[in-house]
């Protein structure tokens, strides 16, 4: 089976793939020893988060939607827009109790799944229309599938989507796909107070971990759609 990084190198290197490849080499760079390379290494690494990065410009729409995963950022992002004029409304994914969520709910100690906690925030940040989609999502394809459905029964003709920034540029490749031809236009949205700085990522474990994790899944992502 050939291997992703055979899959893009076998065809057209758009600007895209580009930058993502130029990444997957600028982690490389952290393990290579030598005066050289040290030099290049700021410049490199700053060019590998910029590529896990991608933002639509804003435009007045009928909701802001909390992608799963955006956390307390998301929710700071969002209501923002909001008081911005951006939007009048706040959407987030529903998030059913899993087994642990469950067992404190039992033994009687309050608890606050995401959503709860999210619309909670919203709220006393001062946005009054904080809807729950009713449909738990696990990641970015199920909300590529979610979100099209959910916008067409509600009428929505615009949405913008906060994400954390590391994920936005998959994410909106994702929702490119699901909502082409669709009568609902999209924008993603860093989270401007997301754990994950495109410009100094390698300084933590933290910030490693991630740019390793997301550009491995954008990489497979440009694999199995070569087309933005």
């Amino acid at each position: 089976m050939a291997s992703p990084l055979g899959t893009l190198a076998a065809g057209t290197v758009t600007p895209v793939r580009r930058r993502t490849l130029g990444a997957l080499f600028a982690v490389s760079v952290l393990a290579l020893p030598g005066a050289g390379a040290y030099a290049l290494r700021d410049p490199v690494l700053r060019a590998a988060g910029a590529a896990l990065v991608q933002e639509d410009a804003l435009f007045a729409a009928d909701v802001v939607v909390i992608a799963t995963g955006a956390g307390p950022a998301g929710v700071l992002e969002a209501a923002d827009l909001v008081h911005a004029g951006v939007a009048p409304r706040v959407a987030v994914f529903a998030d059913p109790p899993d087994p642990a969520d469950r067992e404190f709910l039992r033994r009687g100690v309050p608890y606050e799944d995401v959503a709860t906690r999210s619309r909670r925030q919203l709220r006393a940040l001062g946005v009054a229309s904080v809807e729950v989609i009713p449909r738990a999502v696990a990641g970015s394809e199920d909300e590529g599938r979610v979100l099209p459905e959910w916008c067409e029964e509600r009428g929505w003709r615009s949405v913008v989507v906060v994400s954390s920034s590391d994920h936005t540029r998959r994410l909106r490749r994702v929702l490119r796909r699901s909502m082409d031809g669709g009568q609902t236009r999209v924008a993603v949205r860093a989270a401007r107070h997301s754990r994950f700085d495109p410009e100094t990522w390698w300084h933590t474990r933290d910030g490693v971990r991630t740019e390793a994790i997301e550009l491995q899944k954008l990489l497979l992502d440009l694999a199995r759609h070569p087309l933005p």
